[in-house]
């Protein structure tokens, strides 16, 4: 499946067990050799939710959240027929969100409100404040942090397509003020309510599109005031739209959940 480019193989751990090692998913990501994608999504059940939602990146790590993800999700399930709802709670290592598949085929989900305490992140820091200087090889990167359920670090550059994304965005990624990684933004404002958007993932590099990095840079902007509540974010995969009216009100993202292709693996 893919969610404005953000590629997924999605299992359906319902009606089946599944138990992949850190290398297998590795070898299923791979491009030329496997099935490729950036992230493994696993529907499992929950005794909280109508699903339990699971996360592996490329590299085989396991994350706590995905917003395309999130999206390609609830599609899955309801073409699945596991469930005859078209709104459903679905539990995450960092909470529950809310997905709903709308009339017109895109999907909004609740992502759930921001947070910015550099413990929350994680992220290093004395205290905390709107933005911060990061050093890399270096130089100083001025740097807005948000949790989205996932760490984001968001900078606002000129020309997003001029910006040094993998090169600088791999130094950020495993930087040692984040200690458990952390998913590099890079920002450019067109206007208030329009921006263009790439993201160097943890785990799986530079995707082409990242749902939690739109609501992340998003708020980052808010937060700024260089953004006004609802923005369009323009990534190379496509289109998302995210609202927030600030403080602990949630995010809203919407955008297309698509299915490529179906299949069957023999481990």
């Amino acid at each position: 499946m893919q969610g404005a480019g953000n590629d997924f193989m999605v299992i359906d751990a319902i009606h089946q067990n599944v138990a992949l090692t850190p290398a297998q998913i590795k070898a299923l990501a791979h491009r030329q050799f496997g099935v490729g994608f950036d992230q493994l999504l696993l529907v499992e059940p929950s005794t909280i939710a109508d699903f339990k939602y699971r996360i592996f990146n490329a590299d085989g790590s396991e994350v706590s959240q995905c917003g395309n993800g999130a999206r390609c999700f609830v599609r899955f399930v309801v073409d699945q027929k596991l469930t005859d709802k078209r709104e459903i709670s679905v539990e995450t290592a960092s909470g529950i969100i809310t997905p709903k598949l709308e009339n017109n085929g895109l999907v909004t989900v609740n992502m759930g409100a921001p947070r910015f305490a550099p413990s929350e992140i994680p992220f290093i820091a004395n205290h905390a404040a709107t933005s911060y200087a990061l050093n890399v090889g270096g130089q100083d990167v001025i740097i807005a942090i948000v949790s989205m359920g996932n760490p984001h670090a968001v900078q606002i550059v000129e020309d997003v397509e001029a910006a040094p994304v993998v090169a600088l965005g791999s130094q950020i990624e495993v930087h040692p003020r984040f200690p458990e990684r952390v998913n590099a933004g890079f920002m450019q404002v067109i206007d208030p309510h329009h921006i263009k958007l790439r993201v160097f993932e943890r785990g799986s590099g530079e995707t082409l599109a990242c749902g939690t990095g739109a609501c992340a840079a998003v708020v980052a902007g808010i937060q700024l005031g260089r953004l006004q509540s609802p923005v369009k974010v323009t990534a190379r995969g496509g289109e998302l739209h995210i609202a927030w009216l600030g403080g602990n009100s949630p995010v809203m993202m919407t955008g297309p959940a698509v299915t490529v292709f179906t299949g069957s693996l023999t481990l």
